[in-house]
């Protein structure tokens, strides 16, 4: 569906949130950092509750007509029937915000993947993994990717486990299987290897959520905050933080900043808001949150959830933190609505880990499909179901068998990250890799 941010003229500057519109709160605050918002509509902005349904904004911006910003945001144009004028010399403005703005997938798009034989698969490995040998190459792969590239793989995790990996490798090749951001930091801890991406389109919705422009100006508004990002953002972000995360370890990482720099420290946690909040709720601890999210696990709904639970009401439910509704099921089971050893909010690795203890379990799975993979893998016998069969990223399904076979063969494809960028970077993802 073709969303769009209403907008008011100048007296009516910023009067609240538009049902529908979710998505549209971290492009507000590009415009803001555009110098497009006035006092009072940044004022507004500032206290967004991610604890609520961020939908979008009535917001005021310098601009007579949104008709070349991207759809993600753009919708009728009230003030052109109001007779609103501009203000003069703004439009330069707007057209520098608009090309920072993209508009973001959903997980209503179709996603092709490439289908490939039986016979074309056991020819590719074999290629794949003759070319490794020969390259010294290690292929890392995380748990998003298609079946046939984990299977090829040497190693298979999440975003901490493969960190870890990357800086462990003792080969003279990374051939890295998952999206931009991941190759770049292994580039950054492996500074003598070569780090290969096989699609060098592979990037992240929630990674595009923030720059390092932005994270610097976010800081400048908040000074003393103690940054910690995600590790799903730039290798440019990353050199602005002081600390990046997990999902795994997001809460250590957190707790650890509280009794480093004390319980009153100020924190900026960013990009992922979902991830944010539930780090809130599980700590306690209030936090200035940035609006952005990962368009797959947005795009999961609690209604999603819900129904598979109804069909299969002895099920677990196995829940990435990423997901806009992980808050609500620590709310159900605090109120006793569900059973509390039935909903668990997990990163990857850990639903790997829960499914392995639990080897003839049933399970609603809300993240990624491509998870199912590695867990149908560790427990064949167990009941997986995936929360939502649409959640698939179109980021991750880049990377094929061909893709990887060309990346190596010619060795192509090179993520390199500049020496005073991952200088800079290194410490957070080193404390990242060192917590939790």
């Amino acid at each position: 569906m073709r969303e769009q941010v209403l907008r008011q003229g100048p007296s009516e500057v910023l009067h609240g949130l538009v049902v529908g519109q979710r998505r549209a709160a971290h492009h507000v605050v590009r415009l803001r950092h555009a110098g497009l918002l006035d006092h009072a509509a940044e004022a507004t902005v500032d206290r967004l509750d991610p604890d609520h349904e961020i939908v979008g904004l009535l917001l005021f911006v310098h601009v007579p007509s949104f008709t070349h910003v991207p759809t993600a945001i753009v919708g009728s144009n009230p003030r052109a029937e109001s007779g609103w004028k501009p203000l003069a010399g703004d439009a330069h403005k707007v057209d520098a915000a608009a090309e920072q703005m993209r508009e973001l997938p959903t997980i209503e798009e179709p996603v092709h993947v490439l289908e490939l034989s039986e016979r074309e698969i056991t020819t590719l490995g074999d290629e794949i993994r003759e070319l490794a040998a020969e390259r010294d190459a290690v292929i890392l792969a995380h748990n998003y990717q298609v079946p046939e590239v984990q299977d090829v793989a040497d190693y298979v995790g999440d975003s901490l486990g493969l960190s870890r990996k990357a800086a462990e490798a003792d080969a003279a090749v990374i051939a890295f299987c998952g999206v931009h951001f991941m190759a770049e930091t292994a580039s950054i801890l492996s500074r003598d290897k070569t780090v290969l991406l096989p699609d060098p389109e592979a990037g992240c919705s929630l990674a595009d959520s923030i720059t390092a422009s932005e994270l610097r100006n976010w800081k400048s508004r908040h000074p003393g905050s103690i940054a910690v990002m995600y590790v799903n953002t730039s290798a440019e972000v990353k050199a602005e933080t002081d600390y990046c995360c997990t999902s795994t370890n997001a809460i250590q990482v957190v707790e650890h900043v509280l009794r480093e720099h004390g319980a009153n420290a100020a924190i900026l946690f960013g990009p992922d808001m979902w991830l944010g909040s539930y780090v809130e709720r599980i700590t306690g601890r209030r936090m200035e949150l940035w609006p952005g999210e990962c368009h797959v696990h947005a795009g999961i709904t609690p209604e999603d959830i819900d129904r598979e639970h109804d069909a299969q009401p002895s099920s677990d439910l196995l829940v990435h933190p990423e997901c806009r509704s992980s808050a609500r099921w620590i709310e159900d089971v605090a109120a006793g609505r569900l059973d509390a050893g039935a909903v668990h909010v997990l990163s990857t690795g850990q639903m790997l880990d829960h499914v392995r203890e639990h080897p003839d379990g049933r399970f609603v799975v809300a993240t990624e499909t491509g998870m199912l993979h590695p867990l149908r893998k560790a427990a064949v016998a167990a009941g997986l179901t995936a929360a939502n069969e649409k959640a698939v990223c179109k980021y991750m399904k880049m990377t094929t068998l061909p893709k990887l076979r060309d990346s190596l063969r010619d060795m192509k494809h090179v993520v390199e990250v500049h020496d005073e960028i991952a200088a800079r970077a290194r410490l957070p993802i080193e404390r990242m890799v060192s917590i939790g």
